[in-house]
């Protein structure tokens, strides 16, 4: 049996020498079927740190943007003139001391005061607006200071004065008019003391005038005895009310006469122009970067898109074997100087990963395809730079570019449809690229798919395939198209995916599409991740809890890897479907 007759040789158990089809069972992760709406991870603090971290430059953007409009503010915005008398209130009995310097506080910082001052200066404005350019604070019990600010000094002076001179004559009315409903409230329990001797007495004269029973005398005397009692008591009301007069009367006239301005309006020496600025520039500083924080942190935490390892495996159905950070490729640009970008770090550990990947079924043609969920440049990237990699160790390597754009094959310099050789750092690869209008190519590998049927471009490549070591295939998935046709590129998959780009409907339709198309999903790569993101990206059986197994690196007796690849062409499909 030659490798044309046989696609697959098969592992042998090591417990029994027997075939070990445990490859073949083990394509599908074992995960429980996760719900569109789902919990992406805690709210926690370090989730929020995370997000914060992440939007560095957002929000440093707007705290600058906050504190330049604060300078702008400052030098636009005429520095308003402010002055402030000092008045001396004297104030009558209160019930908690300090109690009637904040009324007084109250009453000068009216609407009712400032009609007054507007009226009396002819201010062009209403009294609501006038309110706001002044304030009242009480200084101690008795000690009250008015601040008023206006356009110019001499403004700010004379409306001070103002100010104060019509809240002591309002506070004057004030206390007058409490004054006389005290002692409306004083005549009137006059008046109904006398309404009631008055009443008794009529009584009295009735009864007297009158043959009286004995039942009519003892009434009569016991009025006559509370007429002399309401008497008595009114002597001692009047001596009352007329005390209490003349007290309110002099406390009234105290509050009044002993009321006046203590210090004379003066204006207040302004702050330099460089504090003020400072002073703006900082309350922008401060408004800015609380509004973007606060933005940052709401999106955050309504938003369905996936950072974390764990909330990334789980969507997907597979470990995320590996994280990387972010990867910076700037301005993107086909041809070959753009893969002086594989250089970064991040993109080496990829390309290092894929290679591993590649590596466990080395022996023979081997297939991988790598499918991005989001970003295909990265993934274009990684996956020129293992090819050139490999082309440099001897291996005759084919790229199939399934993209649209086609960004693994520009970054070759090719981009017509079609299959042809291109030279790269003096290596030799082999680029196909298929038609526009094929939404779903067919591969070299002999697995059937009901989405299109084999073509000139699918015979051109299995042709080089069958002359070549590794197919790498960069293949999206649309949801539109289906993915069926994946499984005629590659036996193997690894999806790329980028943190806070995708939500978990969307990468977890591309692990079930790379799963339907009978492809063994290796593993998923996350670009971007967080450096303070400690989960594991494993996925856990609903039965056991423990971490699914996506690939099983079986090896025979004697250390050799036990997998080989099929001969394009001829085969392809697995030994259950034969």
């Amino acid at each position: 049996m030659n490798d044309k007759d046989q696609a697959f040789v098969l592992p042998l158990n090591k417990r029994n020498g027997q075939p070990d089809r445990s490859w073949a069972d083990d394509d599908f992760t074992a995960v429980e079927d996760g719900a569109a709406d789902f919990n992406a991870g805690l709210a926690s603090v370090g989730f929020i740190r995370a997000a914060i971290r992440r939007s560095a430059r957002i929000w440093g953007a707007i705290a600058v943007a906050g504190m330049l409009i604060g300078c702008a503010v400052s030098i636009a915005t005429p520095h308003a003139a402010q002055a402030s008398t000092t008045l001396l209130l004297t104030v009558g009995p209160e019930p908690v001391a300090g109690t009637a310097i904040q009324n007084d506080a109250a009453m000068a910082q009216s609407r009712a005061v400032a009609e007054l001052v507007v009226r009396k200066l002819g201010l062009p404005q209403s009294a609501s607006s006038f309110v706001g350019t002044y304030t009242a604070t009480p200084v101690t019990d008795r000690v009250m200071r008015i601040t008023v600010s206006a356009p110019s000094g001499n403004d700010a002076v004379t409306w001070a004065n103002a100010v104060a001179a019509e809240f002591l004559q309002y506070r004057a009315k004030y206390l007058e008019s409490q004054q006389q409903e005290v002692f409306l409230a004083l005549n009137q329990q006059l008046n109904q003391a006398k309404q009631q001797i008055n009443s008794m007495t009529s009584q009295i004269r009735r009864l007297s005038s009158q043959h009286r029973s004995p039942a009519q005398q003892r009434t009569l005397i016991r009025l006559e005895a509370q007429r002399n009692q309401a008497v008595s008591a009114l002597t001692t009301l009047e001596q009352n009310v007329n005390s209490t007069r003349a007290t309110t009367q002099g406390t009234t006239a105290a509050e009044t006469k002993n009321s006046g301005v203590l210090d004379a309006a003066a204006l207040i020496p302004p702050h330099s122009k460089l504090k003020r600025l400072i002073l703006y520039a900082a309350v922008g500083l401060v408004g800015g970067l609380a509004l973007s924080l606060g933005f940052i942190v709401i999106r955050a935490l309504i938003s369905d898109r996936l950072y974390r390892r764990d909330d990334v495996a789980r969507a997907l159905g597979a470990p995320v074997k590996l994280s990387v950070g972010a990867v910076r490729l700037g301005r993107w640009r086909p041809g070959k100087h753009g893969l002086a970008a594989a250089q970064n770090m991040n993109v080496r550990r990829i390309v290092a990963f894929l290679g591993r990947t590649v590596s466990i079924r080395s022996r023979g043609g081997a297939a991988l395809a790598v499918v991005p969920v989001d970003d295909p440049q990265v993934a274009a990237l990684s996956l020129i730079s293992l090819a050139v990699s490999l082309a440099e160790q001897g291996k005759q390597v084919v790229v199939a570019d399934l993209a649209d754009g086609t960004p693994a094959a520009g970054l070759l310099g090719s981009r017509n449809p079609g299959i042809r050789p291109v030279t790269v750092y003096d290596t030799r690869l082999i680029v196909a690229i298929p038609e526009p209008d094929d939404a779903a190519p067919v591969g070299p590998l002999g697995r059937t798919s009901t989405q299109a049927q084999r073509s000139p471009f699918t015979e051109a490549v299995t042709a080089a395939c069958s002359s070549s070591d590794v197919l790498l295939t960069l293949a999206p998935l649309d949801p539109s198209v289906g993915g069926e046709h994946l499984g005629t590129w590659a036996a193997d998959a690894v999806v790329v995916i980028t943190a806070g780009r995708s939500s978990w409907t969307k990468i977890q339709a591309a692990g079930e599409m790379v799963r339907l198309a009978d492809t063994r999903l290796v593993s998923g790569v996350l670009v971007g991740a967080d450096a303070s993101d400690d989960s594991l990206g494993v996925v856990r059986t609903p039965e056991g809890g423990h971490e699914a197994q996506v690939v099983t690196d079986s090896l025979h007796p004697d250390g050799e890897e036990s997998f080989i690849a099929p001969d394009w062409g001829t085969a392809g499909r697995r030994p259950r479907d034969r």
